[in-house]
């Protein structure tokens, strides 16, 4: 093999991008066309870790992640959505009504979390987990990223807003704040990702409840 295959070869991998230009990788869709635009690839990345920092809970983080996690659940051979010590109870009949299949769903309250989400992440066994952190040291993401590559998750991460001056090695790192008083809307910024457009999105949430 030439010396120019090889490295076309090289250029091919999904760890590797170049500029706003990444290479292809496997992506979920969002569920909200804007968003997918702005996305590397067109969509959530199918495995690694994403960062999401908000202001409080409630300004519609679940909502923006209903879509993907209903895919996720009704696909022929889905694995669990885990949810590692959220700090509410999910409620079932709203996650249905999103579109969720429920039964694909584990909650896991653990007196080590941070324990419980690198194992879920990695164990093979979760399309993805959902886990709140406030305070995590950058050594400890890197753990959770590899985690998720090993167990080729979707690991959502929900953060506070300050998290943003932390170094982080996640694969991607947005902010979403709420856009306008109602609860309606919400503006998704991305901070950090393999290409795709830093600017905000407003995006608009569907009515059903969490």
């Amino acid at each position: 093999m030439s010396a120019s295959s090889r490295m076309a070869r090289l250029l091919e991998h999904p760890a590797i991008w170049r500029g706003r230009s990444a290479a292809r990788a496997d992506v979920l869709p969002t569920g909200f066309a804007a968003l997918d635009e702005c996305l590397p690839g067109g969509g959530w990345p199918r495995t690694g870790l994403i960062e999401l920092l908000i202001p409080r809970l409630g300004v519609g983080e679940l909502y923006l992640f209903m879509p993907a996690l209903a895919a996720l659940t009704h696909r022929s051979c889905a694995r669990w959505c885990a949810w590692i010590s959220p700090p509410f109870v999910p409620f079932a009949p709203a996650l249905a009504a999103h579109g969720v299949a429920v039964e694909r769903v584990l909650v896991v309250q653990a007196p080590r979390a941070l324990w419980a989400l690198e194992q879920a992440l990695g164990s093979g066994a979760c399309d993805a987990v959902l886990a709140w952190a406030r305070s995590l040291p950058a050594r400890e993401v890197r753990r959770l990223q590899l985690a998720a590559e090993r167990g080729r998750t979707l690991g959502i991460l929900f953060r506070p807003r300050r998290a943003a001056r932390e170094p982080s090695c996640a694969v991607l790192r947005a902010r979403l704040e709420p856009a306008g008083q109602d609860g309606l809307a919400g503006q998704f910024t991305l901070l950090k990702s393999r290409g795709g457009l830093h600017r905000p999105i407003r995006l608009v949430w569907p009515s059903a409840r969490i």
